[in-house]
């Protein structure tokens, strides 16, 4: 049996965690010296407060080694494959966590770490895809090779209602010049090659400015693997997000539309406000 381990960064809600039988590695969030771990001892609205109180933005690190061992070790009971899905690599040191976990368990020929050059619901998408497969009954190798058929086809965007917290982490190419315009700008952000960047830039109140995003992805929508979407929001407005499901709902393209809050980790690089709509084309 192949079993499927992520670390918290694929943002998937405890029901989706549960329904699929996923394990979840944390990765951690420091706020200042107090080391909390993603989604366990911790809240992006907590985690928002601070950044006001203290006018910073957290500071967010792999999951130790330790852990890594744990909870990959458990699931190689029984004989059992595993497969461990990390954010994309260039973001995080969490893959060669989970690798050198790997070889400390002496367990390469059973467990293996997929890359997934993605970050958020991104991720999610394909741990899902591997979930459904598993339970089909494919073997590790199989899951994989489909993976990397799917992993191209991942669309991941979002947009988000400030800068500062991407401007201060420092992983976004092109936020810093926007950072420094005197317009209050809400740039769509997507990941390519495992890494973000400003594709387009809206200017208007957060509500206008996600309506007009997600329909500037009809097409592309229209087109989409119809299984499901995400819409994974730090946004806390009710009425945007029933707004965005709603259109989702007449395009009557998606067997699922999935909604998900954004976790610790993806919160503290993106901010409050942040919206975006994922899925596999």
């Amino acid at each position: 049996m192949v079993k499927i381990l992520s670390d918290s960064t694929c943002d998937l809600s405890q029901e989706l965690v549960e329904r699929y039988g996923i394990e979840i590695l944390p990765l951690h969030v420091l706020l200042g010296d107090e080391d909390h771990r993603d989604g366990v001892d911790i809240t992006p609205a907590e985690i928002f407060a601070w950044s006001d109180e203290h006018k910073s933005t957290p500071k967010t690190a792999a999951p130790s080694l330790e852990d890594a061992v744990e909870s990959i070790g458990k699931l190689l009971v029984d004989g059992n494959e595993v497969i461990c899905f990390s954010i994309s690599e260039t973001m995080s040191s969490s893959f060669n966590i989970m690798r050198l976990a790997i070889e400390e368990l002496e367990a390469k020929e059973r467990a293996f770490v997929f890359n997934s050059a993605n970050l958020s619901t991104g991720i999610g998408l394909l741990v899902v895809e591997a979930a459904c497969m598993a339970k089909e009954g494919l073997c590790a190798e199989e899951i994989l090779n489909k993976l990397e058929e799917l992993r191209p086809r991942v669309r991941s965007s979002f947009v988000v209602d400030t800068l500062t917290y991407l401007h201060r982490g420092g992983r976004c190419s092109g936020v810093a010049a926007l950072a420094g315009g005197m317009l209050k700008l809400h740039p769509k952000i997507v990941v390519v090659d495992g890494k973000m960047e400003v594709e387009r830039k809206y200017r208007g109140n957060i509500a206008k400015v996600i309506k007009t995003y997600v329909q500037d992805m009809e097409e592309a929508l229209r087109a989409a693997r119809p299984a499901r979407v995400f819409i994974t929001h730090s946004v806390g407005d009710d009425e945007i997000v029933k707004g965005v499901r709603a259109y989702l709902e007449n395009l009557s393209v998606f067997d699922e539309i999935l909604e998900t809050r954004a976790g610790g980790v993806i919160s503290s690089h993106c901010g409050p406000g942040t919206l975006g709509v994922l899925f596999i084309a």
